[in-house]
């Protein structure tokens, strides 16, 4: 068993990241109470073990008032990435290393000793690092597209309802249709009043053929 402080990811304004930090201060607050409660341990106590992202083994959890008792050894089945865990006991790392050979084909390890005990976090979030190259990425991307097709402010919009960037492409192709004016022989120049002259009156006088 292993506890730790709530993590996760935001992309945004400051308010954003302010309103994320707010987020996790009270989700590890309500798992510090719900450590103590059941351990019996004062909760600066519960919330340092999480900050330090403590291992237990089952005896240990058991021990600690984390867990009530011990079951029969049982088959891995599960896989699961600790190399994202900074203290992940080297034996956890070389357990799972073998069960993931294990699925090729070979017989799955038996574990020593487990404790049936609920871990409070579920299920575990995205990997930090890949979670934030694809958001960076996706948020370049739909940057580069506004400011290829004129838009730059519409940037922000798409941005914040995740638009794909199908979607993307297809509103600012909308747009930049919506924008452009059609232009005939017989539309006048920009400009005030009746000075303002036709295209059309410009092109020829522009390119009247010489003698």
């Amino acid at each position: 068993m292993m506890i730790h402080d709530p993590s996760g990811l935001v992309m945004g304004t400051a308010a954003d990241m302010r309103a994320m930090a707010e987020a996790l201060d009270k989700i590890a607050g309500a798992l510090v109470k719900g450590y103590a409660a059941k351990s019996g341990k004062a909760e600066d106590e519960v919330a340092a073990l999480m900050s330090a992202e403590t291992w237990f083994t089952a005896t240990e959890a058991v021990e600690a008032g984390f867990a009530d008792t011990l079951a029969e050894p049982v088959k891995i089945a599960a896989s699961f990435d600790v190399t994202r865990f900074r203290n992940a006991p080297p034996e956890v790392v070389e357990a799972l290393a073998k069960t993931r050979d294990a699925e090729g084909g070979g017989e799955p390890i038996e574990a020593p000793e487990t404790a049936p005990v609920s871990d409070p976090v579920a299920d575990p979030p995205p990997d930090p690092t890949t979670a934030r190259t694809e958001a960076m990425d996706y948020a370049r991307a739909v940057v580069d597209l506004c400011r290829l097709a004129g838009q730059p402010q519409m940037a922000a919009g798409f941005l914040e309802r995740e638009a794909s960037l199908e979607e993307v492409r297809a509103a600012l192709l909308t747009a930049r249709a919506e924008a452009d004016p059609e232009i005939t022989a017989h539309h006048p120049q920009p400009g005030p009043g009746p000075s303002a002259r036709p295209w059309a009156d410009i092109i020829n006088r522009t390119f009247k053929r010489k003698g």
